[in-house]
This record gives C-alpha cells, structure tokens and sequence, in this order.
C-alpha cells in the first residue's frame, strides 16, 4: 500500500504550512507565547520589533535569521527601557542605582550594540522603482 505525505508537514519551510497550522508566534498573530501582548513590555518590544525591522528593509525583504536578530535586540531594547525607568525612579527617591543592576544594564547595552551591528548601522533603502510591467500598466490606465 503506498503511503501519502503531506509535503507541507515535513516541509523545513515554516511558510508552507497553512497559517492555522502554524504557531501564533511564526505566523504573526502573537508576539510571545504566554503574555498578554498588551502588557507595557510587550508593546516596548513590539514597538521596537517593528522599527528595526524596517530599519532592515521591511518584512517582505529581509531574511528569518535579520529578523530573528531583529527579535532579539528588541527583546533586550524592552529590557533596557525598564532598567532605565528604575534608575530614574531611584535617582527621583534620592537612593542610587546599585552596582550590580548598573553592571546588567552596561551588559544587555553591550550584547544589543553587538546585534546592532549585525543588522548594520544606516538604514537599508528599500528599491521603488516600479516594474516595467507596473510602469506599462500605470500609464494604460492615465
């Protein structure tokens, strides 16, 4: 008896499975996997997500691994805008940062500038000249 595959199963290609049968993180509908996407760090991360990524391009043109990178830089982008707000509470209280939460944020500061270069330092242009097909269809339709 011959047996049937479904080649979008075992396909290495997360994008040939319908989106249903994706995971809500891979097929866009959620950020994380178990918090609320409305919590004040998941919009910080989000946020960020979205910036970095049209840094690199946009979406349609950049590749899984930018856009992991992109992912983790701004999970740590998230992060460091959390540190910076205790700090700036303990300096409103008169108290001082202690060494240890200092040394962490110079730490995650470092491991994004290091992300940051891979994704690299100017903005990628994205190209907008039309196709000559996009530029024949445009002038039919004038």
């Amino acid at each position: 008896m011959e047996r049937r595959t479904n080649s979008r199963a075992h396909s290495p290609d997360p994008t040939a499975a319908k989106p249903e049968a994706r995971s809500r993180i891979t097929n866009g509908s959620a950020l994380l996997p178990t918090v609320d996407g409305r919590s004040i760090w998941a919009r910080l991360m989000r946020d960020s997500l979205a910036a970095l990524v049209t840094h690199c391009g946009g979406g349609d043109y950049i590749s899984e691994t930018l856009r992991a990178t992109c992912r983790r830089a701004a999970a740590l982008e998230a992060e460091l805008i959390h540190l910076e707000d205790k700090f700036a509470r303990c300096r409103a209280d008169g108290d001082e940062p202690d060494a240890a939460t200092l040394d962490l944020y110079g730490r995650l500061a470092d491991r994004q500038r290091r992300l940051h270069e891979v994704l690299g330092w100017q903005r990628t242009p994205r190209d907008v000249t039309p196709t000559l097909e996009q530029y024949t269809a445009e002038r039919a339709g004038a």
